[in-house]
């Protein structure tokens, strides 16, 4: 019997198929409960419209959690001028936020809610890129997620890759088209699954190329708005 289950651990073994790519989709496993959709009202572009407001959404990031709440991390021209604003964790659980702090100059903003002991990430350090151009980065969102809601087609959370192409300044050029809904995701390196910006906006006449927050400035934002919780 001994060798018979001996014999059967071994073909199971052999079966297991491996992928150069497991550590890649295990740092997005990872960090998947991690990133949040948020969703809000806003003033309606047409101030003539009925009723008087937009619904809008973006992405977050938990950066700090326990039993007072949790933190997340967005961009500013995400949450600008919102109300009635809403996460949704783990693409099931829908609760209100706040927010308790932002940066126009830097396109960063922080949310509270009252959701204690979330996932989160770990921040920093920050990198030096100078010399990282070329390095392959993904970005955790959710793109246009009324429009996957009108296509019946359920909420998940979007993986996209590209490359780090330029540093800018104040900004990081990476070859991710950032899709509207996208905008405060994480941006990392596919290799270590390091942090090294929030995804922020993309040009309007050239989609493929796209902007992102550098992490030296969320960190600098950070350590001036939210020192209680380790920045």
């Amino acid at each position: 019997m001994r060798l018979v289950a001996a014999a059967l651990l071994l073909l199971l073994t052999a079966c297991a198929q491996s992928y150069p790519d497991d550590r890649f989709v295990a740092l997005v496993r990872a960090m998947k409960p991690s990133v949040v959709l948020i969703t809000m009202r806003v003033p309606p572009q047409d101030k003539k419209q009925k009723p008087a407001y937009d619904d809008a959404y973006g992405t977050g990031v938990v950066v700090a959690s326990g039993a007072w709440g949790s933190d997340i991390l967005t961009a500013a021209h995400v949450v600008a001028g919102a109300w009635d604003l809403h996460v949704t964790i783990g693409n099931r659980t829908k609760v209100p936020a706040r927010v308790i702090a932002s940066n126009d100059d830097a396109d960063v903003a922080l949310l509270r809610t009252s959701r204690a002991d979330l996932e989160a990430v770990k921040l920093g350090p920050a990198l030096d890129l100078r010399d990282q151009l070329g390095r392959e980065v993904g970005l955790l969102g959710y793109p246009v997620p009324d429009e996957f809601e009108d296509e019946q087609l359920g909420l998940a959370t979007s993986l996209g890759t590209g490359r780090l192409s330029a540093l800018r300044d104040d900004a990081l050029e990476v070859t991710v088209p950032i899709v509207p809904g996208e905008s405060g995701g994480p941006i990392f390196l596919v290799d270590t699954g390091a942090i090294i910006g929030l995804a922020d906006s993309r040009f309007d006449d050239e989609h493929s190329i796209g902007f992102a927050v550098p992490l030296a400035d969320v960190l600098r934002f950070l350590h001036k708005t939210d020192r209680a919780h380790g920045f």
